[in-house]
């Protein structure tokens, strides 16, 4: 079976949206903080897969960044 075949196309398409919204948010959050280079990584990582970039970039950056204050 394929399971590809089996996935209706709006939960593909729901699925592809998050993604690229979660890659955009984490690159232009990085840039905001002024993370240089380290913004690409986080932006093209996060417009891979879903929720793991989310919940490393609070962890390493956000959490990080608020423990600073």
């Amino acid at each position: 079976m394929n399971e590809v075949n089996e996935t209706p196309l709006g939960v593909i398409i729901v699925a592809f949206v998050l993604v690229l919204i979660q890659g955009t948010w984490l690159f232009l959050d990085a840039r905001k903080r002024e993370l240089g280079k380290m913004a690409w990584f986080w932006g093209i990582w996060g417009s891979t897969t879903m929720p793991l970039p989310l919940l490393l970039y609070w962890i390493f950056v956000i959490r990080k960044d608020h423990h600073k204050s």
